[in-house]
């Protein structure tokens, strides 16, 4: 499904169910949508608390949420595409988090991931 609408308790549920499909609840973007195009946009891990200030956090689900952003409330198609391939970008090249990484693969921290998207995103890489 691309889409799927249902109560917050049990969206909970399917977004962490999809959060293990995927390998990573880190890469996982969400948005509540409401009317004229107003929405809330969230990594689907919430704030992690646990590990904020550590550098280990994958910043992957924030920057699709900003995607989702630029798509839905902005309506800059044309940008959301970009983020997204900026993403793709940085992950064919090779750049992980710890939470991605196969065992003796070199891990980037959070702002390292950060500047390999963002180096994707404005075409230096």
């Amino acid at each position: 499904f691309d889409v799927v609408v249902t109560e917050n308790m049990f969206g909970d549920i399917l977004s962490d169910e999809a959060g293990v499909l995927s390998g990573s609840l880190g890469l996982l973007p969400s948005a509540s949508l409401g009317a004229a195009r107003r929405g809330l946009y969230e990594p689907v891990h919430g704030s992690a608390p646990d590990i904020a200030g550590q550098g280990i956090a994958n910043p992957v689900g924030a920057i699709l949420s900003a995607a989702l952003l630029l798509r839905h409330s902005l309506g800059l198609e044309a940008e959301a595409v970009a983020v997204e391939h900026a993403v793709a970008g940085a992950f064919a090249d090779g750049a992980r988090t710890a939470d991605l990484a196969t065992p003796g693969e070199r891990t980037l921290s959070t702002e390292e991931m950060t500047a390999a998207v963002i180096a994707r995103l404005a075409g230096e890489t």
